[in-house]
């Protein structure tokens, strides 16, 4: 088994992460559990911010924090010198609850409310990333009444599909997201802003996608970012201060997946900066990136407790577990596949095939399909790897499950960061009509108008 961040195996064969033994966790605060590598995703952020730094010498990196995003990990975030890129109301405002400054946040989206734009304007935030031209409208009419200038970068859509999921890639030309440079749509933006009392054009933004465990796509979604800036030198004679390339870094889900080597991206992505700007005769922009995934996906795990087993003579084997899709989505979305560890005997050789099942009343709420493992019992301890990106933050109450508790490790301690949900969490804004009451009168508040 390939180990994650911290994880090892003690002598007597019990998964430990951050110092702490899974099955101790698992009697603490119970499964499904959502735990997370403190240390590990303080190392991810430092290796990308290193790793930058040492290739390009004006850098900004922000986390992106749809990938997983609580006060904590916004805390952490800052602590770490980060920035923070933010898609909704919902995270900007964790941000802000966090005591994220606004002055080292982005913010993301494809259809933005006239609600969120204003937070972010009152705000303070350092860019808005405008994703079509509607969101133009909007920027100029609250900046307007706040009588405040807003800086922003002009997200494209480069042209180019890395080899990932369909579901997950961004950049194409038929997308919803970004502004289109073959169809003249990104120039009619940029002229805009220029064009703007209100609105500062400050860079151009683009993200091909995610979990992309090649480097050469980010080259050639810089190279087009590049050229864009040129065209836009030689079409108004103004140049853009910052290039961002977005996020997308892949991590290890499977035997076999490989890490994108973040020295070689980071080369990469800065000699094209370098190149290009040298062949356009451009100054050097501040370049930009915005991991999520690479910072947290392989610092979660995801325990569980096993129950119910079921064999189909010659056909499979399913092991059920108390999560599933309501927790971990991925699998139902996008095939997402993973490697699993039974907990407390994971020194202990594979014995059979099974499938891993969730609870949930779908067929497709699976979480592994044939996976190697040693003979599972009811009450048994799964923990499932690389589950700390868009598993919380995608989780919901389908089936009216509540959500599970979110626990930090580092060095033998665990914190809650994020606690359990209880059935009275989930019926708590739920309402009954008065009128559903027997002993209330039916006609009392009728919608019904009379002649």
């Amino acid at each position: 088994m390939d180990l994650r961040g911290t994880m090892r195996i003690t002598i007597d064969g019990r998964l430990e992460i951050g110092g702490c033994a899974c099955d101790r966790l698992a009697r603490e605060f119970g499964t499904p559990l959502y735990i997370m590598d403190e240390e590990d995703i303080r190392a991810r952020c430092r290796e990308v911010a290193s790793a930058l730094s040492r290739a390009y010498p004006d850098t900004f990196v922000a986390y992106a924090g749809k990938a997983f995003s609580t006060l904590a990990m916004c805390k952490l975030v800052h602590q770490e010198g980060l920035g923070l890129d933010v898609v909704s109301g919902g995270e900007l405002y964790t941000a802000l609850q966090a005591g994220f400054p606004p002055e080292r946040i982005l913010f993301h989206g494809s259809n933005k409310s006239v609600e969120e734009v204003e937070t972010g304007v009152r705000a303070g935030i350092l860019r808005f990333v405008v994703d079509n031209l509607h969101e133009l409208d909007l920027l100029e009419d609250v900046a307007r009444r706040f009588r405040r200038r807003v800086h922003v970068q002009i997200r494209l859509t480069p042209g180019i599909e890395p080899h990932t999921h369909e579901y997950i890639r961004t950049g194409q030309l038929d997308s919803k997201f970004g502004l289109g440079i073959a169809d003249g749509q990104a120039m009619v933006a940029v002229k805009r802003v220029l064009a703007s009392d209100f609105l500062v054009l400050e860079g151009l933004h683009c993200h091909i996608g995610s979990q992309i465990l090649a480097v050469e796509p980010f080259g050639m979604a810089a190279a087009v970012v590049m050229d864009f800036a040129s065209e836009v030198r030689k079409t108004t004679g103004h140049s853009v201060r910052e290039v961002n390339l977005g996020g997308g870094l892949g991590v290890r889900y499977r035997p076999g997946d490989e890490r994108v080597p973040l020295a070689r991206y980071a080369s990469l992505i800065s000699r094209v900066v370098r190149e290009k700007c040298l062949a356009h005769g451009l100054e050097m922009p501040r370049l930009m990136v915005e991991p999520g995934r690479y910072i947290v996906g392989e610092a979660g795990t995801t325990l569980y407790t096993v129950g119910a087993i079921k064999e189909i003579p010659g056909i499979r084997k399913y092991v059920s577990v108390d999560g599933g899709l309501a927790d971990n989505p991925r699998v139902a979305l996008y095939h997402a596949s993973y490697e699993a560890v039974a907990a407390t005997r994971a020194s202990a050789p594979p014995e059979e095939l099974v499938s891993v099942a969730g609870r949930h009343c779908e067929s497709g709420d699976m979480l592994i399909w044939d996976i190697q493992l040693p003979r599972l019992r009811p009450g048994d301890l799964l923990a499932v790897l690389s589950t700390g990106a868009y598993t919380y933050s995608m989780s919901s109450n389908y089936n009216r499950y509540p959500k599970p508790a979110v626990v930090f490790v580092r060095a033998g301690v665990a914190d809650v960061v994020v606690a359990r949900e209880t059935y009275q969490d989930v019926v708590a804004r739920d309402r009954i009509p008065a009128r559903f009451e027997p002993s209330q009168d039916a006609s009392a508040s009728s919608c019904v108008g009379t002649a």
